[in-house]
């Protein structure tokens, strides 16, 4: 593995096009690029080439929405693979939504229905992400996730990434209200109880912010006296690598940095991690052509 003071060789970066979605749970180090946001996703299953973390890029029909999820799955082999296959299937349904609880709520039902004892897999924690690139908009949707990281170059700091952050954009909150026995239940991982709401939140992002999104496998990370990196711990390591353009170089110096903490010790989990940065370019502008191509994927009329 290259260190972080090495210069990397150019990755080919592959575009995102309107209607497609890309992903898995295979191990892969890939360049993606959406109008507005260049990213790079390294996904590192610990028990061979696949059955790990689960990584979804898509973009809508228009090319202006940006949508990212990343799921770690309790369950790995056969059972880990199909969920990742109807994980794209509800992505794929919900391609053109800005609005992520729904989609949440449609995995949680899923997860919910596999609890027959027919499988291993038991519940999932999923972080949605969905950048629009009109406004510069990114909408968060948490279920039980480990918080994103983000650079802004407005404040010059790191942040935790979480509803409760100060946005000196334009703030969003939606809430959805849910009891459960008489307590409200939201954010929950999925799988646990059918009936959870979901908070969606949103944050303006300025040119060349950088987000930061992982799995556990990252955040448990454990040093030689046995203490775990934690989210603050990995803020902190954050604060300490160099800032770039280059989401990869991020990543690759954000990876050292965790190695070196826990004395480039084998991981113990799967690991993944995706690094955005904000290109802030604006989104294509749509002729009657275009929609004539896309109109056909849209509403999922396939050969034409």
């Amino acid at each position: 593995m290259p260190t972080s003071n090495s210069t990397p060789p150019p990755a080919i970066t592959q575009p995102l096009q309107c209607m497609e979605i890309i992903g898995g749970n295979r191990a892969v180090q890939q360049a993606v690029a959406s109008p507005g946001m260049d990213l790079w996703v390294e996904n590192r299953p610990v028990g061979g080439p696949a059955g790990g973390d689960i990584y979804y890029f898509s973009m809508c029909g228009s090319g202006r929405v940006t949508r990212l999820a990343l799921a770690d799955v309790a369950g790995h082999g056969a059972d880990a693979d199909q969920t990742a296959a109807w994980l794209r299937g509800l992505m794929r349904k919900h391609i053109n939504l800005l609005d992520q609880r729904r989609l949440a709520r449609a995995i949680n039902r899923a997860m919910v229905a596999r609890h027959d004892g027919a499988h291993s897999l038991r519940f999932a924690t999923v972080l949605l992400l969905t950048y629009f690139a009109p406004t510069d908009h990114i909408l968060v949707c948490n279920a039980g996730h480990p918080p994103p990281l983000w650079y802004s170059q407005r404040t010059g700091r790191w942040h935790v990434l979480d509803q409760d952050i100060p946005d000196p954009g334009t703030p969003l909150r939606q809430y959805q209200q849910v009891r459960y026995r008489g307590q409200s239940v939201a954010n929950l991982p999925l799988g646990i109880i059918e009936h959870t709401g979901y908070v969606q939140f949103a944050l303006q992002l300025a040119p060349h912010d950088l987000l930061v999104l992982y799995t556990d496998g990252i955040m448990e990370a454990r040093n030689r006296e046995g203490h775990m990196l934690g989210v603050q711990g990995l803020l902190e390591l954050a604060k300490s690598v160099p800032l770039s353009q280059d989401p990869r170089a991020v990543a690759q110096s954000l990876l050292d940095a965790v190695a070196r903490f826990r004395n480039n010790a084998p991981p113990e989990d799967d690991e993944t991690l995706i690094v955005g940065h904000h290109s802030a370019g604006d989104p294509p502008r749509l002729t009657v052509g275009h929609m004539l191509r896309i109109l056909p994927k849209m509403l999922g009329i396939k050969g034409l």
